[in-house]
């Protein structure tokens, strides 16, 4: 199958340059990859033209055109027309060597699948249950291995704000288990939902649904929107067997009272796609937690050494949570319901 990559990058040339080196001891090979730069500045371009990789297309994009949603749409409209699946990386991401040769793999496993997601290794510690090694009161656990439950997640559950929703799928109130809660075992999970950074998609899905310009810039839960509407359409599947790291990169990131606004407003968004019209028990366990996630986040001032981001990040969950009590964001149903022909 053949199939495309697409990096957008905003002012990150050394983490990128990391990750081609990374894609080209690739044992599968992508047939065409673009670049989509949304810097100010021409860094990356220097870097790319000190340095070949082979496929390689690289578009900079101007103001109309940059935040992630925007360069990946226009990435994709620039997408060969041979290909069969398109891929998205963000540009601080390290792959495994056979990081496509098993995702394009999960294709041929299950034909009907509309899109695969990746599987980050290095951001959590799992370990497999044995006779020797058993989980803790304070553990996860899930398929065979455990992993340490999070303060939040503990609370969540004794206040009653938490369910036994599996991994990659939005309970009713949201405030779901990511990606993260999908332990090391090298399967093939169904999914409803994924993340964007580690993603790939059939070229037809992303011909008809693009990624929502409503989340703009940094574009924070952006992938969730797109993966719950697409599926809606049919299956999605994340490939444990897949794997890559990601090191977070700084730079371009908002400042962290915008990041708490977008965690609260976005949050609201895509519970909304998702359930347009929650029952009144979901609506109170939404606001219930989004109110007690920024309480624990202002905790954070006497608990973790940043103390200014930790108080910014607060107030900015709060102010966005007041906001929403006057000013919704506009949904368009008919784009969300669309389906693929």
């Amino acid at each position: 199958m053949k199939f495309t990559l697409i990096i957008c990058t905003y002012m990150r040339p050394k983490p990128l340059q990391t990750l081609l080196q990374s894609v080209t001891e690739q044992r599968l090979y992508p047939d065409e990859i673009l670049i989509i730069d949304g810097s100010q500045n021409d860094e990356t371009k220097q870097m790319l033209a000190e340095n070949t990789f082979k496929n390689l297309h690289y578009f900079k994009v101007d103001d109309a055109n940059r935040g992630l949603t925007k360069q990946r749409n226009f990435g994709i409209n620039n997408v060969a027309k041979t290909s069969e699946i398109v891929c998205f990386l963000d540009d601080d991401t390290i792959l495994d060597k056979n990081y496509f040769k098993n995702l394009i793999g999960t294709y041929k496993t299950y034909p009907k699948a509309l899109g695969v997601g990746g599987f980050i290794t290095n951001e959590v510690s799992w370990t497999a249950i044995t006779e020797d090694t058993q989980p803790t009161a304070t553990s996860f656990v899930y398929d065979g291995w455990f992993r340490n439950e999070s303060l939040r997640f503990r609370l969540r559950k004794k206040l009653g704000l938490l369910d036994d929703t599996k991994p990659c799928y939005l309970p009713t109130f949201a405030h779901g288990r990511s990606v993260s809660f999908l332990p090391p075992t090298d399967k093939i999970y169904h999914v409803e939902l994924f993340m964007g950074g580690v993603s790939s998609f059939k070229k037809e899905v992303l011909e008809q649904i693009k990624f929502s310009t409503y989340f703009e810039g940094y574009g924070l839960y952006e992938d969730a929107d797109f993966t719950l509407r697409v599926s809606k359409l049919g299956q999605l599947y994340v490939n444990t067997a897949a794997k890559l790291e990601h090191h977070h990169n700084a730079s371009g990131r908002p400042n962290q009272y915008k990041y708490g606004k977008m965690v609260v407003k976005n949050g609201w968004y895509v519970w909304r796609v998702k359930y347009p019209n929650p029952t009144l028990k979901a609506r109170f366990k939404w606001n219930a937690t989004v109110l007690f996630l920024a309480f624990l986040r202002f905790t954070n001032i006497f608990t973790q050494p940043k103390k200014k981001e930790a108080f910014t990040e607060a107030l900015g969950r709060i102010a966005a949570w007041f906001k929403l009590w006057f000013q919704k964001p506009q949904i368009n149903y008919d784009t969300v319901q669309k389906t693929v022909s």
